[in-house]
């Protein structure tokens, strides 16, 4: 018989006990307007949670959240915790229509955004019949249907002098966040995290990889709307009442450089592609010198890269495996044993077991498919009850990563188990990309596959067969992708083929075309392949 749940909310977790603990007076928050400390922090949180309360909500509603990283998207998600709702924090890099899906799909009662996104949103809540309430931080005045209220995100919080949210009375398994991710579906989806669930990516992979403490500096390239983002910008800082460094602005090398210098960070949390941007951009090697650790995530940090960027900054780059299902990273190198090219061993308070395609445990030395075990798994997905029950399968994740473990306990990716690819660290379905491609009036067939670039790292890379008579360009391609796609989704490259292969069914042999793609060589030269992706933010999944 199973223990009923204790009380346990996160908001008053990661910022109210610091005050408890007499800490109010210590800098949470870093932004470009100036400091916030854990006092006005929790009680700007307090207020996003009346607000929230005041406009109707009730326990377990959805907040959805279409923010660039501000002190207004932390608030927003931390008093949504605290009122007993769930937070929804969603990409920045998806068109109107995207966004409405989504929105549409979570049934969000609020959607709250900042205004270079605005337009966007606007066009999102046309998709949903839920949603009563769009709060705009900023001046943009996107046009709504009458039956949304519009509200400035001034008087949302305090025009109205909405009271104080009381902490409501949430447990361990009350519904917390939703994060969505495309997974080895391509189709958007919902994964559900409990409050106690932040509370253990912060105990486990926070204090006991990290080592986090209270005089650390978070800087993260990865956006809070990413599960690798939200962990480094607002979880693991505020659990150790440690300060965060929030950047609003699309994360190139030139503002992280700008960040660094003024704000002298002492954890640096980036992915392979912004890694191998920073270098292509010929930064000084004393500009990371506050900094003790760097992390990586999102994709497979490949050895040369990690040589590279330690030689020239002087940093240790620890390179781990998360999910958004997982919330953060279960698998991870160590500052004092990093294995290059490997992920490492698994983070404490998780179990992993390699399996092949039976369920059998496979032997040191044999790939086969990871599965992991852990506290801060997902309850599911919302509304995906096929998929929940594939992916996770009682106590275990089946992460959809084939890997090998060596003697030693060190594991190593091989990768993935199906057909998605990651661009810059995020997934990428093909066939979303090869739909649009096939939207184009020359193109009558495309398929899409992941190309590794100068730096081991793959791209989407699309072949297409044309029409008779087509005068559409490969760069046309790109750019017709570009204004129909979130960027990141968009392919580096196109080549105009006369076939694609295919078996006597007619199925794509898609393993064919990687062959392909591998002949012709890499996606593009790295310092290329940097400056088109270096501007995307990034996710552990």
């Amino acid at each position: 018989m199973s223990m009923p749940s204790r009380s346990f909310n996160a908001a008053s977790y990661l910022v109210d006990r610091h005050l408890d603990g007499g800490r109010g007076h210590h800098t949470a928050v870093r932004h470009a307007e100036g400091d916030i400390t854990y006092a006005q922090l929790s009680a700007e949180t307090a207020r996003v949670a009346g607000a929230l309360l005041r406009i109707g909500m009730h326990r377990d509603e959805r907040v959805m959240c279409c923010m660039s990283d501000t002190p207004e998207l932390l608030t927003t998600i931390l008093g949504a915790f605290r009122a007993g709702l769930v937070a929804v924090p969603v990409s920045t890099m998806l068109t109107g229509k995207e966004l409405g899906a989504i929105l549409a799909d979570c049934g969000a009662r609020v959607l709250v955004c900042t205004s270079e996104f605005a337009e966007a949103c606007g066009e999102a809540v046309l998709a949903s019949p839920d949603v009563s309430h769009l709060v705009v931080v900023g001046e943009a005045e996107p046009e709504v249907p009458q039956r949304v209220v519009r509200l400035p995100w001034a008087e949302f919080t305090g025009g109205l002098a909405p009271p104080d949210g009381p902490l409501a009375g949430t447990v361990e398994d009350t519904p917390a966040l939703w994060l969505y991710t495309s997974g080895t579906t391509g189709m958007p989806k919902a994964a559900m995290h409990r409050h106690v669930n932040i509370r253990h990516v912060c105990e486990t992979y926070g204090q006991q990889v990290l080592g986090i403490h209270p005089d650390d500096r978070c800087l993260s390239v990865a956006k809070l709307f990413f599960a690798y983002g939200i962990g480094n910008s607002a979880f693991f800082p505020l659990s150790a009442g440690a300060t965060t460094v929030l950047e609003p602005r699309r994360p190139t090398p030139e503002v992280i450089a700008e960040r660094v210098s003024a704000d002298r960070p002492t954890l640096f949390f980036g992915v392979p592609t912004f890694y191998a941007g920073m270098l292509a951009a010929d930064l000084p090697a004393d500009l990371m010198s506050s900094v003790r650790l760097a992390v990586s995530a999102g994709e497979a940090l490949p050895a040369p890269l990690l040589h590279r960027w330690q030689e020239h900054f002087g940093v240790k780059i620890i390179d781990g495996l998360g999910s958004t299902e997982a919330l953060h990273i279960f698998l991870s190198n160590r500052p004092d044993d990093i294995g290059p090219g490997t992920s490492g061993f698994p983070v404490p308070g998780y179990e992993l077991q390699i399996r092949d395609e039976r369920g059998t445990v496979r032997p040191p030395g044999e790939p086969g498919s990871l599965y992991v075990k852990g506290q801060s798994i997902a309850t599911g997905y919302w509304c995906r009850t096929e998929t929940s029950r594939h992916v996770f399968q009682g106590d275990w994740l089946a992460t959809g990563d084939t890997y090998v473990r060596d003697d030693e306990g060190r594991y190593t990716c091989l990768g993935r188990s199906n057909d998605m690819l990651k661009a810059g660290g995020i997934w990428v379905s093909p066939g979303e990309v090869e739909s649009r491609l096939i939207e184009h009036e020359d193109v009558i067939e495309a398929a899409v596959v992941g190309v590794p670039d100068g730096e081991g790292l793959d791209k989407p890379v699309g072949y297409v067969v044309l029409a008779k008579g087509a005068t559409a360009t490969p760069e046309d391609l790109i750019g017709f992708c570009r204004d129909g796609l979130a960027h990141f989704k968009a392919p580096r490259r196109v080549v105009c083929v006369e076939t694609l292969p295919r078996t006597a069914s007619g199925k794509l042999q898609r393993f064919k075309i990687r062959q392909m793609a591998a002949e012709a060589g890499a996606a593009g030269p790295p310092a290329e392949s940097a400056a088109r992706t270096s501007a995307e933010p990034e996710a552990v999944s």
